[in-house]
């Protein structure tokens, strides 16, 4: 099997409405090979919370991200600005 290109590890994300915490991701973990083309379904808001992590958009509350060897978990928002800018392609798509 190839070196994944995308290795999520123990990935849990919240958002929080005033006092309130609102789980939507828990303890993911993904390995995406290198040249793999893949599909991603899931609820409502959970692909695009795990896209803008994996992209190093948001932050995990717990866990690990890494892309091609960098852990964007760990980059500053100006590194993490510079790393997407030169590694991270978008296509959105608004319904």
């Amino acid at each position: 099997m190839p070196n994944p290109i995308v290795q999520v590890r123990g990935v849990s994300k919240s958002y929080r409405r005033d006092s309130m915490a609102i789980p939507v991701l828990h303890d993911i973990w993904l390995d995406v090979p290198e040249g793999e083309f893949l599909g991603l379904m899931a609820p409502r808001g959970r692909q695009d919370t795990l896209l803008n992590l994996i992209a190093g958009i948001d932050r995990p509350d717990a866990g690990s991200v890494a892309v091609a060897g960098t852990d964007v978990t760990k980059l500053s928002e100006s590194e993490a600005a510079r790393w997407r800018a030169t590694h991270i392609g978008f296509v959105f798509q608004f319904l």
